[in-house]
């Protein structure tokens, strides 16, 4: 394919995705494949000679779309909903046509000065203090596990970087039962292992007890162990826990322990201001994430990192041979020095965009629907015999499960049911040691009768339940 055929090809894929999201609420939720379905369907080797792209467009038509779960569905509640707003779409196409390495500022001049930018509009925008600047990963994931590096090598002197961790005490990480695997596995690539993670009880309201954080932090010291850093958790994935900001940061920062709040998918709520009590005391924080791309409409990939301080993470990350030098320019940003890859992308791109063709109130007003929306949804739910609120966040996340005998089993069974039927799209987890259904409300194209709509289905699916 030359750049002539790409000019044609690119607007026959725009004209297909125009219509693909069109028909989106046609289309079942969930694909209803089975492992090996589309490998089967593949040839066992490639082709040794160019094939036409019309064959090849033809296929990607005819396998793909009805081999994947449809994220951009409005019916889609399950996991955390991945928006994606027109104007981020766009913009990952410009970025994809400049198709550019922004390891640098100096390959990148645009994409670092935009990247620094975005970071002050959104910490306004989230009302965090001045103080914060940040960075742009991929994902929460790999901003955590910067997080939990930087407590590490914060804890050992930085010596863990140059001498490795044998022979040196137990850093110690403290996060509540209710936190997200990626901080599991955070401490697990960290070489901080598994148990030095310590799963910290909550209290009834779902939150970590700032009191049992303190006992833990004494008794690990008077252990020989050395704690190192607290992950505090805005809205677990799973329930939608909510850790008692202030309180934790407070007892962490007595302790001199680094912290990280992971605010992944209830951070953009914090765009509108009467949700910012939710964690009130966040600017007491050395790191806090969150994901654009889960609730603000940014497309997938985009998670953004604050920093309090960015220089210890720099320290711990950051690494510049020769080859990476920009002459001249020893005090410049280069973003790569602030996570993991040395490759970036130019995610900024579609933040700029998006915030400029929505503006904050087109954001705010979508999120206010959202939760408004699972709060009425929530109502119906409890209203019906049949079902049981189990958890209900502040936000747009709530668990339920069915009433009477046998209830574990049907619950699942009824989540099979759901999903089969295409309609909706919902998941499964566990609270209290018993299975509920989760709802998670947050598609960019999701509208008032999307979200009761699930409560119809459910009805219907239940009632065949005997």
């Amino acid at each position: 394919m030359n750049q002539d055929e790409l000019r044609h090809w690119s607007k026959r894929a725009a004209d297909w995705a125009a219509d693909y999201h069109a028909g989106l609420r046609d289309r079942p939720v969930r694909a209803s494949v089975r492992p090996g379905d589309v490998a089967a369907r593949l040839p066992a080797r490639a082709p040794e000679e160019p094939e036409p792209m019309e064959a090849i467009f033809a296929d990607f038509e005819a396998l793909v779309p009805d081999a994947m779960a449809h994220w951009q569905h409005p019916r889609f509640f399950a996991y955390f909903p991945a928006a994606a707003a027109p104007a981020s779409m766009l913009a990952e196409q410009l970025a994809n046509a400049m198709a550019a390495q922004c390891m640098l500022w100096q390959t990148s001049p645009a994409a670092t000065e935009i990247e620094q930018v975005m970071v002050r509009w959104l910490r306004d925008a989230l009302g965090l203090a001045g103080h914060f600047t940040g960075t742009i990963h991929d994902a929460a994931t790999t901003a955590t596990f910067c997080a939990v590096l930087t407590m590490r090598e914060r804890a050992l002197g930085w010596t863990g970087l140059t001498q490795g961790l044998a022979g040196q005490a137990r850093p110690r990480i403290y996060a509540s039962d209710q936190t997200h695997s990626s901080i599991d596995k955070a401490v697990r690539m960290a070489g901080i292992g598994q148990e030095n993670l310590m799963k910290l009880p909550v209290r009834a309201d779902l939150g970590m007890d700032p009191d049992a954080l303190a006992r833990a932090v004494a008794a690990d010291r008077d252990a020989g162990h050395l704690p190192a850093g607290v992950v505090v958790c805005v809205g677990g994935t799973s329930v939608g826990a909510i850790d008692p900001v202030r309180e934790v940061l407070e007892v962490a920062r007595a302790e001199g322990l680094y912290t990280h709040v992971d605010a992944a998918w209830a951070g953009s709520a914090m765009i509108c201001p009467e949700f910012r009590a939710l964690w009130d005391g966040v600017d007491l924080a050395d790191s806090i994430v969150f994901n654009p791309h889960k609730w603000l409409g940014a497309q997938f990939d985009c998670a953004v990192q604050f920093l309090s301080d960015p220089g210890p993470q720099i320290r711990t990350m950051g690494l510049r041979p020769d080859y990476l030098q920009t002459p001249g320019a020893e005090e410049i940003t280069n973003f790569n020095e602030w996570t993991v890859p040395l490759g970036r992308r130019f995610r900024a791109l579609k933040l700029w965009f998006l915030l400029r063709a929505e503006g904050l109130e087109g954001l705010r007003a979508r999120i206010r629907d959202h939760v408004a929306w699972s709060r009425e949804l929530a109502g119906r739910l409890q209203d019906d015999p049949r079902f049981e609120i189990v958890t209900a966040s502040p936000l747009s996340l709530l668990s339920f499960r069915l009433t009477g005998d046998d209830a574990d089993a049907r619950t699942e069974a009824l989540l099979e049911r759901v999903n089969d039927d295409g309609r909706i799209y919902l998941t499964l987890t566990r609270h209290a040691g018993r299975p509920v259904i989760r709802v998670a409300v947050g598609g960019w194209a999701t509208t008032h009768a999307d979200v009761l709509a699930v409560h119809d289905v459910l009805g219907e699916l239940a009632g065949s339940d005997d």
